[in-house]
């Protein structure tokens, strides 16, 4: 199929505890894009997300992902987590938890077959972590627990990656590792998509930026393109003498 690393969001709401969220996003994605989602914590970044993986229903519009409706085309979709939903203390190996990545191809109580082993080796190569797929998850630095989270979505072998914030809390250079691995797998033909509140990563890593405060605020490819003041003081609520805006080019005379 040629669109299993397509995204369409149109027209999409979503509502949660009486209150609106995300109203009119409209996204859309082709294969190998790398999309960042750029706005500040509590903009929705992360309930987009979770609507492509079918966790979040929207109040209105439509959602494809991989070709297919939310949660139908799973066996397409990679998804890394934020860092703090993964309970680290967990007695496992790095391997261990790759594999865990795979539970929905292998099926429950089931073991895994030889291809579930190359795939776990391969993703545990990709994300860098091969050397540490014997050693408990508890003792890895931050950024190499954020390479494992990569790896296990790696496993699923997927069209399409969700990254929910993934340079948070890791190092420069494990940033810059990251930023290489996520364009080598972008130029590869999988199509990322990042959540982030980090203005230089988002414009360092991405060929596309959305500016997201619970709507699509602008949408551009290049990222430098993005130069209209009044999208960055709607999406991060700053004034016209922020110094934001002279770091992105933006002149607000």
């Amino acid at each position: 199929m040629n669109d299993l690393g397509s995204i369409k969001i149109t027209d999409v709401a979503v509502n949660v505890g009486g209150l609106q969220v995300l109203h009119d996003v409209n996204i859309s994605a082709s294969k190998g894009d790398l999309l960042a989602l750029l706005g500040p914590n509590g903009a929705g970044k992360t309930t987009i997300l979770r609507t492509m993986l079918g966790i979040v229903k929207p109040a209105k519009g439509t959602v494809k992902v991989a070709g297919a409706s939310p949660g139908k085309g799973w066996r397409h979709i990679g998804y890394v987590p934020q860092r703090h939903e993964f309970a680290w203390d967990f007695p496992i190996s790095v391997a261990g938890v790759v594999m865990s990545g795979r539970t929905r191809h292998i099926g429950w109580l089931r073991r895994p077959c030889k291809d579930d082993h190359i795939a776990v080796r391969d993703a545990l190569r990709t994300a860098g972590m091969a050397e540490l797929a014997n050693r408990t998850v508890g003792e890895l630095s931050g950024g190499q627990r954020q390479r494992v989270l990569i790896a296990r979505a790696l496993a699923t072998r997927p069209s399409v990656l969700l990254l929910d914030e993934p340079f948070t809390g890791v190092d420069m250079p494990t940033q810059e590792q990251l930023t290489e691995l996520f364009i080598e797998l972008s130029e590869a033909g999988t199509t990322l998509v990042m959540t982030t509140h980090d203005l230089a990563q988002a414009m360092a890593t991405a060929d596309r930026v959305c500016l997201v405060n619970r709507t699509v605020i602008a949408d551009s490819t290049p990222p430098q393109q993005l130069r209209d003041p009044a999208m960055w003081m709607q999406t991060f609520g700053i004034s016209g003498s922020s110094p934001l805006l002279r770091i992105v080019g933006a002149d607000a005379a």
